[in-house]
Order: C-alpha cells, then sequence, then structure tokens
C-alpha cells in the first residue's frame, strides 16, 4: 500500500477529521488506497498553539500523547487539485472550490500547491511501527 508520512500534530488531526485535506507542494497521479504514518519528528510550536491543543482535546489527546514513527491510518487518495488563490481566511482551488475553516486553518495554501482529497479515513486499532520516507512509499501490511 502506498504510505504518506507526516509530522504531528498534522497527521493524527488529519486521520481524526478535523481536516478532509492534506496540503502539499507537490501533486501525485497515484489515487487508490492510502495509508497515514506519523514522522518521527514533531512541530513542537504548532503543537503549543492553543486551537491546535483544543483540537486534540476533543479526542482525549494532549500533544505530549502524539505517536511517531506509527501507520496510524489508511483511507483513499481521490485527486490531488493545485491551489489557485489564497485570500488569507481562504483559499480557492482550480476546480472552484472554497476551502474554509479548519480546512484552511491547518493546511498550507501557498498558491501552486496542491490539495489531496482523500475519503473513508480510517483510524487503525493497532498502530505500526514503520520507518518513513520521504514522497510517496510502499508499504506492504
Amino acid at each position: 500500500m502506498k504510505v504518506l508520512s507526516m509530522i504531528q500534530p498534522w497527521a493524527s488531526l488529519f486521520a481524526l477529521g478535523e481536516n478532509k485535506y492534506e496540503t502539499r507542494s507537490w501533486q501525485t497521479k497515484y489515487r487508490g488506497p492510502l495509508a497515514i504514518h506519523t514522522s518521527k519528528k514533531a512541530d513542537k510550536v504548532a503543537s503549543r498553539q492553543e486551537g491546535i491543543q483544543a483540537l486534540l482535546k476533543r479526542h482525549g489527546i494532549t500533544p505530549e500523547e502524539l505517536p511517531t514513527g506509527v501507520i496510524i491510518a489508511t483511507c483513499i487518495l481521490k485527486d490531488c487539485v493545485r491551489i489557485t488563490e489564497n485570500n488569507q481566511d481562504h483559499a480557492i482551488l482550480e476546480n472552484g472550490e472554497v476551502v474554509v475553516g479548519n480546512d484552511y486553518y491547518l493546511g498550507d495554501f501557498t498558491v501552486g500547491g496542491y490539495v489531496w482529497v482523500v475519503e473513508d479515513m480510517k483510524m487503525l486499532d493497532e498502530f505500526i511501527p514503520a520507518k518513513g520516507q520521504l514522497g510517496l512509499w510502499e508499504f506492504k501490511f
């Protein structure tokens, strides 16, 4: 299965459904099953932000409890859409969709970047230790 490594707290917030998009500076032609991996590195500055802590708390998680170095969820990658406009409180995608709220707050909507659209996100009952890699990588379950 294809796997995408993400830094915490972004990986857990995405897997928990707090935002429906992952933003990347690069696109992929791949569509299909995708696993979400948490890299060993965590964004400690972001984890201390009040808004991030409140979102994690809704799920009974503190920043110190965020798992690292494991596959935590699976989903289906449905599309990869270019970001065409950023208005500091919302973004517009090449398909005309407007991104607001948590979806905007939890992403990097730099014009020219890409939004990865997923569906059917499922947290794993047991996380799977794995060494991450840059880009999309393969893991055999």
